[in-house]
């Protein structure tokens, strides 16, 4: 791989409290080579010359869904996997788009999709993905209408990428293992209701404790961790005390799950764009009425389990969670955001903090050299606005994944 030479940048990642002007950053083979307060020497490098703009790592999603085109999750039951893929495609060239080099996917990607990224067969974020969700019978991933009995293998429609149901200890044992088996890099599971899943109350616990401690130590076994899709403090207290390393959502948690959220070193990752974005547009893209009301309990509480969060001392990663053509609504979730939280907290959740999420603190979300080559140049200072974030990647002339340049509008 050629190298490549940033010049005249203004570099910032959550490092540094303010950008630092005059800088070039040389990469090599995928990598930064060499970060400088000034000019730079890189023979046979292609010069990209930022012309005084901001160089920043790469934005991670630690909360999306490459594979659910549709707001009604249902619907996928009538879709072939070959229009998922396709979907698919669409809809991870649209995340790199928005400047997001790097995706975990929580539930419906698999080895497949994210080795077509890996290999250049598509163009996308790189996937760290949960394959298919981990739910009790009657549990948020149990999607099957209430007068289906058990039914046979779904495996020819789109829907049965999203989740497995598994009961018992050695039931979701062996449904650990085979997501991990297939390529999972982390463990999804449904600790509450949800707003998509028709049948179950936001406000019920899913999983025993013996069921939950079996799945994290499964993940444990293959060195990595759990994500919990949780909403209230019941079931968030519950999946922390189990061993949970994530909590996802989070938007009911209250002062006393918080502060053990924050004594387990657990990260909690809010994702309050898609709350806003399907109650603005949700019905018309067949969102069914019965989540249409569910969603107005979580809608509310979203900005105060923020500030919950961020009173007790929790690690605040940044998702998105949204579903079909909501999602390109993606990056509004820094604005929402910032009603909460200084715009560098912001950013840091986009980049060190979800880095950390994924096992990758000095790979990813950084610019230093030996970090993987993930970079934006933005059209001014996103500390001092945020807004450059927005409109589908309009002030993000240059974006570098992996060393390579998707994007150059420079030269």
């Amino acid at each position: 791989m050629a190298g490549v030479l940033f010049k005249n940048c203004t570099v910032w990642d959550a490092t540094r409290r303010e950008p630092e002007e005059g800088c070039s950053v040389a990469v090599e083979d995928g990598t930064i080579k060499e970060v400088s307060g000034g000019p730079l020497a890189f023979d046979g490098a292609q010069v990209v010359d930022a012309g005084g703009r901001t160089l920043m790592p790469g934005l991670i999603d630690c909360h999306a869904h490459v594979n659910l085109f549709e707001v009604n999750i249902a619907r996928l039951e009538d879709a072939p996997i070959t229009l998922m893929t396709a979907h698919a495609a669409n809809l991870m060239r649209g995340m790199l788009d928005r400047g997001f080099t790097t995706v975990r996917d929580m539930g419906g990607a698999d080895w497949g999709i994210a080795e077509a990224v890996e290999i250049g067969l598509l163009p996308g974020p790189k996937l760290y993905i949960s394959g298919c969700a981990l739910s009790q019978t009657g549990g948020h991933g149990d999607f099957r209408r209430r007068t289906a009995a058990i039914e046979p293998c779904g495996c020819s429609h789109a829907r049965n990428f999203t989740s497995v149901v598994a009961d018992g200890v050695p039931e979701v044992r062996r449904a650990a293992r085979e997501e991990l088996r297939k390529g999972a890099n982390q463990v999804k599971v449904m600790v509450s209701g949800g707003v998509a899943s028709p049948n179950d109350p936001i406000d019920n616990k899913q999983y025993s404790a013996e069921e939950l401690r079996a799945i994290v130590e499964e993940a444990d076994g293959w060195n990595t961790y759990v994500a919990a899709h949780a909403y209230t403090a019941r079931a968030i207290t519950h999946a922390l005390e189990c061993g949970v390393r994530t909590i996802e959502h989070g938007n009911l948690i209250d002062k006393k799950a918080a502060k053990l959220a924050a004594s387990k070193g657990a990260y909690v990752v809010p994702t309050l764009v898609t709350y806003r974005a399907m109650d603005k547009a949700g019905r018309e893209l067949g969102l069914p009425e019965v989540s249409i009301k569910k969603l107005q309990d979580v809608l509310v509480a979203g900005l105060d389990s923020v500030e919950i969060c961020l009173a007790a001392g929790v690690k605040l990663g940044f998702g998105s969670d949204l579903l079909g053509a909501l999602q390109e609504q993606q990056s509004l979730e820094f604005s929402i955001r910032a009603e909460a939280q200084p715009a560098h907290d912001v950013l840091a959740s986009a980049t060190v903090v979800n880095a950390e999420i994924l096992g990758q603190d000095g790979e990813l979300g950084v610019v230093a050299p030996g970090a993987r080559a993930d970079l934006l140049v933005v059209d001014g200072n996103p500390l001092e606005d945020l807004n450059l974030l927005q409109e589908q990647g309009r002030h993000i002339p240059v974006i570098m994944k992996g060393g390579a340049l998707y994007k150059n509008l420079l030269n």
